[in-house]
C-alpha cells in the first residue's frame, strides 16, 4: 500500500482514536504488547478498506476484448475477506461469477479482482453480491450475469448467536440466468470437482 500524505494523515487519525478506545476498554497502553498497536490497526485498517479508492468498472474495462463467444464464462471459488459493517467482524468465503459474454470477454483475472474491491469495504454480504453482479452487467453488457457467494461470518460465530458452522449462501443474477435451466446449469458447475 503506498503511504501518500493523505493516507498517513488517516492512519494518524485512525491510530489516536484507536489507543483512544483501548483505554475505554481499559488497557494500559504504554504497556510494550500495546505501544505500536493503534498503529498496527490503523495501518491494518486502511489496507482492510482499500476497495474505497479503486473503480471496479475501470478494472474491467482495462481488459475488455472483442470476442465472439456465447457460452457461460465462470471463475468459480474466488477467496474473499471483508469486513462486515455492523460489527466491523471479518467475514470470508468464495465467490462463484458467471457470464455470459456479449461480443466481448474480459481478462480472467480481473473478476476476482473485482470481487475484492467491493469486499474490501465495510460490507454486508447481500450488498456485495449485487454490486459485484450490477458492476459486470453495467461494464461488460453481456447475456446475463450470475453471482453465488457462500461466506462465514464472526459476528455470528464469535458473538451473538455463536453458531460456529453456519454457512451464509446469497445469490443475484440478471439476463439468460433469469431461466431456471441457465440457472441450473451455473450451480451444477460450480459444485462438480469439490
Amino acid at each position: 500500500m503506498e503511504w501518500t500524505p493523505e493516507m498517513l494523515k488517516k492512519r494518524e487519525e485512525i491510530a489516536f482514536h484507536y489507543k483512544k478506545i483501548l483505554e475505554l476498554l481499559g488497557e494500559d497502553v504504554n504497556r510494550e504488547g500495546l505501544l505500536k498497536t493503534p498503529d498496527r490497526v490503523a495501518k491494518a485498517l486502511l489496507f482492510l478498506t482499500r476497495g474505497y479508492g479503486q473503480e471496479p468498472g475501470a478494472i474491467l474495462s482495462s481488459a475488455k476484448f472483442i470476442e465472439d463467444y456465447k457460452q457461460m464464462v465462470i471463475v468459480k471459488d474466488i477467496d474473499f475477506f471483508s469486513m462486515c459493517e455492523h460489527h466491523v467482524l471479518p467475514f470470508f468465503g468464495k465467490a462463484h461469477i458467471a457470464y455470459i459474454p456479449n461480443k466481448s470477454v474480459v481478462g480472467l483475472s480481473k473478476i476476482p479482482r473485482v470481487v475484492d474491491v467491493f469486499a474490501r469495504r465495510l460490507q454486508i454480504q447481500e450488498r456485495m453480491t449485487t454490486q459485484i453482479k450490477d458492476c459486470i452487467q453495467q461494464t461488460l453488457n453481456p447475456l446475463g450475469v450470475m453471482v453465488v457467494i457462500e461466506a462465514q461470518h464472526l459476528c455470528m460465530q464469535m458473538r451473538g448467536v455463536e453458531k460456529q458452522n453456519s454457512i451464509t449462501t446469497t445469490s443475484d443474477f440478471t439476463g439468460a440466468f433469469n431461466q431456471a435451466k441457465t440457472r441450473e446449469e451455473f450451480i451444477s458447475l460450480i459444485k462438480g470437482g469439490r
